[in-house]
């Protein structure tokens, strides 16, 4: 019979399985009496898991909801999942990054020394938090590998599928690709790898759901400067469909008074930065000057023009083309019931 405490994680972890278990079942299912079982049961409940019993021709328990968190009980993939989850949310801009932030350093602290190397190499960036197609699934196996190349600075072997009819018979774009990878990131829904592809000196993003890793990993590299130096800016360029340019033609600075996480909801691509509970800066791009004006203006909120010159030259265009609006075909300010 295993030990107590053994025993006892293992009863633990068949009752967030499943919402029942008949107490015959579970003594089956841990080679132990149905005595024993509601001795361990006992512990459990003594050490702060609300598990109730159910009567019936099968009578049995149920780990139940209580009013304060009992300790939790994961495997090594659901720790690392949970990790992963809790490191996105600190960059969504949802108001919980704080919280997350504070969160991840407590599964953390507590998780085994193998577990925290793995979470401690997967670094992601959140760029874009709106969706425009279905999410992708990517297994967790991928995204560690991809994480953990990234960390190491290793030159990274993988097959990559093609969208289907995009090349599926050239032996150049089914080949192996090698690259030097440098941003793990997320947008809209989906997860991208950032690099420097070694065979067309170049730089690329993969999207993860199509890669499937080669092993071994290649030699150690240099990092190079990633075009603009922002990675933000570079994958969002990458996505507008241009030309390959990283920046917008027009691209500006303002101080909203507005909180942050409101104001990321709509930002599309742009950059918050949290200045205070109700006070925030955004950095916002646009095919055009007036455009920018308008696209910031919609926010509807004081606003303080940060720069360049011709950002505020369009607020004064835009000013006096809605003050236009507003008068009659006379000159004569319209009246509003």
């Amino acid at each position: 019979m295993p030990k107590t405490s053994a025993r006892l994680l293992s009863l633990l972890s068949l009752l967030q399985a499943r919402r029942d278990w008949p107490g015959a079942l579970l003594a089956e299912r841990l080679d132990i009496s149905p005595r024993t079982v509601r001795r361990d049961v006992d512990r459990l409940r003594e050490l702060g898991y609300p598990i109730v019993a159910f009567k019936g021709p099968e009578g049995g328990y149920r780990l139940d909801a209580g009013s304060d968190l009992p300790p939790l009980l994961f495997d090594d993939e659901q720790a690392v999942a949970l990790a992963v989850a809790l490191r996105i949310a600190t960059t969504t801009g949802a108001g919980i990054e704080e919280a997350a932030a504070r969160a991840l350093t407590t599964v953390r602290q507590v998780m085994p020394a193998r577990l925290r190397h793995r979470i401690d190499m997967l670094q992601v960036t959140a760029v874009g938090r709106s969706a425009t197609g279905p999410e992708s699934q990517v297994g967790s196996g991928v995204l560690m590998a991809l994480g953990a190349a990234v960390h190491a600075r290793e030159v990274l072997r993988f097959d990559y599928a093609s969208p289907p009819g995009a090349g599926d018979d050239d032996p150049a774009m089914t080949a192996p690709r090698r690259v030097q990878p440098h941003h793990l990131v997320t947008w809209g829904g989906r997860w991208y790898l950032v690099a420097w592809d070694l065979d067309r000196e170049d730089w690329r993003t993969f999207r993860a759901d199509r890669i499937t890793p080669r092993v071994p990993t290649g030699p150690r590299f240099t990092p190079r400067e990633l075009p603009g130096g922002d990675v933000a800016a570079f994958v969002a360029g990458r996505f507008r469909g241009s030309d390959g340019s990283v920046d917008w033609p027009c691209r500006g600075e303002v101080i909203l008074r507005l909180p942050a996480a409101e104001v990321s909801r709509y930002s599309r691509d742009g950059v918050v930065e949290e200045l205070g509970p109700d006070r925030c800066r955004l950095v916002l791009g646009s095919w055009s000057w007036p455009g920018l004006a308008a696209d910031i203006g919609r926010f509807d909120a004081d606003i303080e023009v940060v720069g360049p010159a011709e950002l505020k030259d369009a607020f004064a265009h835009l000013a006096r083309r809605y003050a236009n609006a507003a008068t009659g075909p006379l000159g004569e300010k319209r009246q509003y019931v």
